[in-house]
């Protein structure tokens, strides 16, 4: 079953939907009837937020274009474009899922627009001072007990995340088995960032690893502090699909995504320049 969430946002306003069985947005045709042209844009969890603000104000500069946003795992939609599902930029918390749709042919050239940093986060209540799977500091992820909520292995904050461990594991005063231990502690893996994040503010995991964009949307979660020179930065990239109905628009959508305009919305949602 399709997971992702879908946005339809057409020039009148912002209507919010669920997907159907097949994935397609109920009612999508109508909203954007009032456009000459729809994009369909598939995006990283984490650009959520952002991407929000991007469909509203991009149809306002671009008149007769509208966007309508699915937003899942970057792995995930990759997963779909494959096979063959409709498309016309794919935006990804990575390089290498762009990377792989032009190896396959499907996408023109990976287009970097974003960096991101990731970040330890746990429950903003975080039990009291005599909780013992309270984390405040990096090195409390391997104290036993403790519960990481992760993500699955094709997701792009898994391989940020164990950079991220690597990083720690180096730190002066961090156990030689940091890494193992961290593994052992990990009690779920999720379908994305998201997903994550809403565990963690639930009190179902006791910490976990997102970018930060995402630990500073949620009120209910508060990062923990970490050493110099251990984090690490995201790069995002996206491309334009081979398959677009709209190929010169989806183009110019992702040279304006990744020009000041795109980019003076991204950094309102603690997005940077990509690295």
């Amino acid at each position: 079953m399709i997971r992702r969430r879908v946005l339809v946002l057409a020039m009148a306003g912002l209507v919010i939907l669920g997907c159907g069985a097949a994935g397609r947005p109920a009612g999508s045709a109508a909203s954007a009837g009032s456009s000459s042209l729809t994009l369909t844009i598939y995006a990283a969890a984490s650009l959520r937020a952002a991407l929000v603000r991007v469909a509203t104000d991009y149809p306002a500069s671009h008149p007769g274009t509208a966007l309508t946003v699915s937003t899942d795992s970057s792995a995930a939609l990759e997963a779909q474009i494959e096979q063959g599902a409709p498309a016309d930029v794919f935006l990804s918390a990575d390089a290498k899922n762009p990377q792989k749709l032009v190896a396959l042919g499907l996408a023109q050239e990976a287009v970097p627009f974003a960096g991101n940093v990731v970040a330890i986060i746990v429950p903003r209540s975080n039990g009291g001072s005599a909780d013992p799977a309270a984390v405040r500091r990096p090195i409390d992820l391997v104290r036993p007990g403790v519960k990481i909520v992760a993500a699955g292995d094709a997701v792009p904050i898994t391989t940020y995340a164990r950079q991220l461990v690597v990083n720690l594991a180096r730190q002066p005063g961090f156990p030689s088995g940091f890494a193992a231990a961290y593994d052992a502690n990990v009690v779920s893996r999720e379908d994305n960032v998201s997903a994550i994040v809403s565990k963690v503010a639930l009190g179902e995991g006791d910490a976990g690893i997102v970018y930060m964009t995402d630990a500073l949307s949620s009120a209910e979660v508060t990062t923990v502090d970490m050493p110099s020179g251990a984090n690490v930065v995201a790069t995002y990239a996206g491309a334009t699909l081979k398959d677009s109905r709209h190929p010169d628009a989806a183009r110019a959508f992702l040279t304006w995504l990744a020009g000041p305009g795109g980019q003076a919305i991204l950094r309102q949602f603690g997005f940077r320049a990509p690295p």
